[in-house]
């Protein structure tokens, strides 16, 4: 299916997301418009664990895959031979889950005869700004903060893309649950932190903000992961008790954590737009939903005169209307050969000065 024979008039592009806990398919036209989006949440599964088990959501998609799939094609009133290509997120994200979605994706290429393209999920993320805004948002630095990503890119057009930054240890999503956790709230974390954050005090608790004033375009979120432990449950070894987690403090502990990743967040895309001279800023991925990120956001359009494009809340979590994308490349005639493989790993930026 490869080659740019298979490049001319089409419409009806189905996508296929299975990159981690979220089985997902979308049926988009050439204009980008969606026409329909299927996404199967796992989080019933995952939440007694606080986090993703890869197992368990590879064994997931493979029940769900098929159902999400015909959903997504009756909602559009659509069949499968009105189809003009499949897409597939191939990369970044867990292999097992990966390899369901690419499986389908193949399967249904070498079926009907339509050209199979790959994907990649941070891209798409990213590519949500366009789909949601009457004016070109690209180039543009790009921020991906989610679960498993949070990552910079210096975007030159809507299939270039280039890394700039990234975290060295865990992505800021990640923090969320594990500090929801730690409070004792329901997982996925980041709503359930948002929702005590609001009857909270900001500036209650000063947490570590790693590399605010570092000229590296790096995060860390380790040591604030650290910090809301100790302050919560006390110093290994201490003598003396912590206090009560009590309702108002789990709610000022929420606050000021999430003003702390929002600091960190704001100061690196500040200065991404400033070292690579752009005026245009992106934002996807599931943090990108966060309330207080957002208003910090606007903030930060309105005091550099920036041009700020955050993906709609409906496209923030893993999806595959983000498949969108592929008209981009199939415009391109960049197509996958039916050996295409997955590419689970992530890529980090060098971190040294």
């Amino acid at each position: 299916m490869a080659g740019s024979e298979q490049k001319g008039k089409a419409d009806l592009l189905l996508a296929i997301e299975s990159s981690c806990d979220e089985t997902a398919a979308a049926v988009v036209n050439s204009r980008r418009e969606v026409l329909s989006s299927v996404v199967a949440s796992q989080d019933d599964l995952h939440q007694r664990f606080g986090g993703v088990v890869p197992e368990i959501a590879s064994r997931a998609h493979l029940s769900r895959i098929l159902p999400v799939i015909d959903e997504s094609l009756r909602r559009a009133g659509i069949t499968l031979k009105q189809l003009d290509a499949i897409a597939v997120m191939t990369e970044p994200g867990l292999v097992g889950s990966l390899l369901v979605g690419l499986t389908a994706a193949k399967t249904l290429s070498l079926v009907l005869g339509k050209p199979l393209i790959a994907v990649n999920h941070i891209h798409a993320h990213l590519y949500t700004c366009q789909m949601a805004s009457d004016r070109p948002v690209f180039p543009a630095v790009g921020l991906v903060v989610s679960g498993g990503h949070t990552n910079l890119y210096d975007c030159v057009s809507p299939t270039e893309y280039e890394l700039i930054g990234s975290t060295i240890d865990d992505a800021a999503g990640e923090a969320f649950d594990k500090a929801a956790a730690l409070l004792g709230l329901p997982y996925p974390g980041g709503p359930h932190i948002q929702k005590a954050a609001e009857s909270g005090d900001p500036h209650a608790f000063d947490f570590p903000r790693s590399f605010l004033r570092d000229n590296r375009l790096v995060f860390s979120f380790s040591g604030l992961k650290t910090a809301i432990r100790y302050t919560a449950l006390g110093q290994p070894g201490s003598r003396t008790p912590p206090p009560e987690l009590t309702k108002q403090r789990v709610a000022d502990l929420a606050a000021s954590f999430q003003e702390a990743v929002v600091d960190i967040l704001i100061a690196k895309c500040e200065l991404a737009l400033k070292t690579y001279h752009r005026t245009n800023l992106c934002i996807g991925g599931g943090v990108a939903a966060n309330t207080r990120f957002r208003d910090r956001l606007a903030d930060l359009e309105s005091r550099t005169g920036s041009s700020v494009s955050v993906a709609p809340t409906s496209l923030c979590t893993d999806n595959a209307a983000m498949g969108a994308i592929a008209w981009e490349l199939f415009e391109i005639g960049q197509f996958a050969d039916l050996d295409l493989d997955v590419t689970p790993g992530l890529v980090r930026v060098e971190t040294k000065k």
